[in-house]
């Protein structure tokens, strides 16, 4: 099979979510909420379901468990594009609650994202088919080894020809002096740094979103991009000195959960259609709109 333009990386995990709350009910009580729903997750799966729904092709190269919940969570991707490692173990298993108005709150196992090795990574690079073709590391903090290696990685996968993007999500240890140390090398060798709001004022430790992104934005070289996104305002792309900035649709939020890592598969499946920045950040913005408004989720516009 010729291999996809897109290549992910990275956590994919079973995901129990539960809402909507208004608050922490207190220890030891117990409350009602109005819906539940178990599905497959994680921010690379999450991309590569978004992928799917879609119809863009692609190739997820991720890992889960051999237990029953591993199996589970295997049927639930298009086998046509996953690559998977099988670990002994428990899967890792995450619960997410939503709070009323779209915010989460995520409580997640160890399972087999502590087991995954950069080696089997390693060991499956494909070269890119073409000069716009994008390989992707996804939540790689939840991955210790993963994290580890992931400065390797992206010069392994730059040297095969392709553009590389991070979105290493928030960090367990939240961010220390390490994390840090971890994700300026990794911003110095992405040419796509894929962050929300939160994770670049965590990073460089400034209270407001605009100063910390700005921050991060001059670290990069002329050619790299920060994509900042920030919810219910949109999202913005940073290169070269220019911003470029797209607003969100208004929605009725059903729930949140998952909408970066959707954003960040239209956005990239625009980019290696030869989309310019501006329309990328469109097709990111409208996507994840529509798939946080509706239940079941949907991903395209059909």
């Amino acid at each position: 099979m010729t291999t996809p333009a897109i290549l992910l990386f990275g956590n994919a995990n079973v995901d129990l979510v539960l809402g909507e709350i208004d608050g922490w009910p207190a220890v030891g009580t117990e409350i009602m909420v109005d819906r539940s729903e178990t599905r497959p997750g994680g921010s690379a799966g999450n991309m590569a379901l978004a992928l799917s729904g879609i119809g863009v092709p692609h190739l997820f190269i991720g890992s889960t468990g051999d237990d029953a919940n591993g199996a589970w969570l295997r049927s639930q991707f298009d086998p046509r594009f996953c690559k998977w490692i099988i670990d002994g173990g428990e899967t890792t298993v995450t619960v997410g609650i939503v709070h009323r108005g779209g915010d989460r709150v995520f409580f997640t196992t160890p399972g087999h994202l502590q087991a995954a090795r950069i080696a089997d990574l390693l060991k499956a690079l494909p070269a890119a088919p073409h000069d716009r073709a994008v390989a992707t590391i996804a939540g790689g903090f939840l991955m210790p080894d993963i994290a580890a290696g992931t400065a390797r990685l992206l010069w392994e996968l730059s040297a095969l020809g392709w553009r590389t993007a991070i979105d290493p999500g928030w960090p367990p240890s939240s961010w220390d002096d390490k994390t840090r140390t971890m994700m300026a090398q990794w911003l110095g060798l992405a040419d796509y740094a894929l962050l929300n709001a939160e994770e670049v004022k965590g990073f460089t430790g400034i209270e407001a979103h605009e100063p910390a992104a700005a921050a991060v934005a001059g670290m990069l070289k002329q050619s790299q991009a920060l994509v900042l996104k920030m919810g219910p305002e949109g999202a913005r792309a940073y290169r070269g000195g220019e911003t470029f900035a797209v607003q969100a649709p208004e929605v009725r939020v059903i729930d949140t959960v998952g909408a970066g890592d959707t954003f960040n598969a239209a956005f990239l499946a625009a980019l290696v259609e030869g989309a310019d920045l501006r329309a990328a950040l469109s097709s990111g913005v409208e996507t994840a709109a529509r798939a946080i408004s509706t239940f079941p989720r949907r991903y395209d516009a059909g």
